[in-house]
């Protein structure tokens, strides 16, 4: 498993350090790239918000996916984390977010000042905590004297790559809006779904009051180096507000999508046949990749739902335990700098996304078995037999090669 970029980890802290989202490891597809050298030239700042082009792409999107949408429920950022930031800021109250979740969810909550409660997840995913404990942590929290306003889901979820049943999510927010808590769901990973033919069960679809549904394009439709993420705002009173008060926050923050990202933006989420060709070969290809990794991780000996979105997978190597403690890793952050250092690419331990220090789970990501370069890396999209590719079976050689030390 070689590429990629190492993150030296002298210095860090266990708060500073924040992963990045899971790359791609593709090259951008010519025909966008081609439509952002058209726009360098454009010197019009694109408005707070988003401009019209980009919120009316954005709601021709998710209309395309059964929530409907006019441009007036649209603001776009660059990128998922200011977006979140700027939303989190409109609201006023504490947050819940599930266990585990994004690396970025906590440090957000907590730079704006608000309490941050994370909630289990059931063992059969992540993304959305299970129904019963968010009832008792509401509960609880209201019992101490804070006050729960908001929860955040992932129902195809950073960092376990696992899709959330229909059912579990319904009991789920049926909880939350039952309680007077908000919603955010993050739908990133929507069009990543590994299964063909899948269809994602957005809460938005059932309680479209009450659930702002966000999407960073980067997740399937852009390249990982062109930040552009939108959200979809309830369309009622309070859903508009909440959208006005949220552009307030990105414009004085200058969080302004750069023009030619915002003109390749709406020209993906507009789904020409190309785009949406590209997508659905990269899920295959990440449902591969993440099924190898996948027995990789289970031939060790270790614990790890199957992936079944995205590029990534959550493993657990807590029944390896006394053979990692022979090798000085007792806790997550020793056993993020072991990996990291053995695979020569990050891999963030469980402690980033919110699990306890003394958890042993770590973040794979597959990007990095695609190949070191561009050429390779397309090599192995368009492959019929992408595993079987040289470069591939050596980046998977060397995983599996070091999760069998670990056995």
């Amino acid at each position: 498993m070689t590429g990629g970029r190492v993150t030296a980890h002298g210095g860090r802290g266990p708060v500073r350090f924040g992963p990045c989202a899971p790359e791609s490891g593709l090259p951008a597809l010519p025909e966008l790239a081609a439509v952002c050298a058209a726009a360098a030239g454009d010197t019009e700042p694109q408005p707070p918000g988003g401009g019209p082009v980009l919120r009316e792409a954005a709601s021709g999107y998710w209309s395309r996916r059964g929530l409907r949408s006019v441009p007036g429920d649209i603001a776009a950022a660059p990128g998922a984390q200011p977006l979140l930031f700027a939303l989190l800021a409109a609201y006023d109250g504490d947050v819940l977010m599930p266990r585990p979740c994004p690396a970025w969810w906590t440090p957000q909550a907590r730079l704006l000042g608000r309490p941050a409660y994370h909630v289990p997840t059931p063992a059969e995913c992540g993304g959305v905590p299970d129904p019963y404990a968010l009832l008792e942590t509401v509960r609880r929290v209201r019992a101490e004297g804070g006050r729960p306003r908001v929860l955040l889901l992932s129902v195809p979820d950073d960092p376990t790559g696992t899709v959330a049943p229909p059912e579990l999510v319904r009991e789920a927010c049926e909880a939350a809006v039952g309680e007077g808590l908000e919603i955010i769901s993050d739908e990133t990973w929507r069009d990543t779904l590994h299964r063909s033919g899948a269809v994602l069960f957005s809460p938005a679809g059932v309680w479209p009051d009450e659930v702002t549904v966000v999407c960073d394009t980067v997740g399937a439709l852009t390249p990982d180096s062109w930040p552009m993420a939108v959200a979809r705002f309830p369309a009622t009173a309070s859903g508009a507000a909440r959208r006005a008060r949220t552009v307030d926050i990105l414009t004085a923050l200058g969080a302004v999508v750069a023009g030619p990202v915002a003109s390749a933006a709406a020209h993906a989420l507009d789904e020409p046949a190309y785009v949406t060709a590209r997508a659905r070969e990269a899920a295959a290809l990440y449902a591969r990749t993440g099924a190898a990794a996948h027995r990789a991780v289970l031939g060790c000996g270790a614990l790890c739902r199957p992936p079944e979105a995205g590029r990534h997978l959550y493993a657990d190597l807590a029944p390896l335990r006394d053979r990692l403690a022979v090798l000085g890793v007792t806790d997550s952050m020793e056993l993020e700098n072991h990996l990291s250092e053995r695979l020569g690419v990050p891999v963030p331990g469980g402690h980033r996304f919110g699990d306890e220090l003394g958890a042993l789970r770590v973040r794979l990501s597959t990007g990095a078995l695609l190949g070191a370069t561009p050429r390779e890396r397309l090599e192995t999209l368009t492959a019929q037999t992408p595993l079987e590719l040289p470069h591939v079976a050596r980046a998977l050689a060397h995983l599996e090669a070091a999760f069998a030390e670990l056995g």
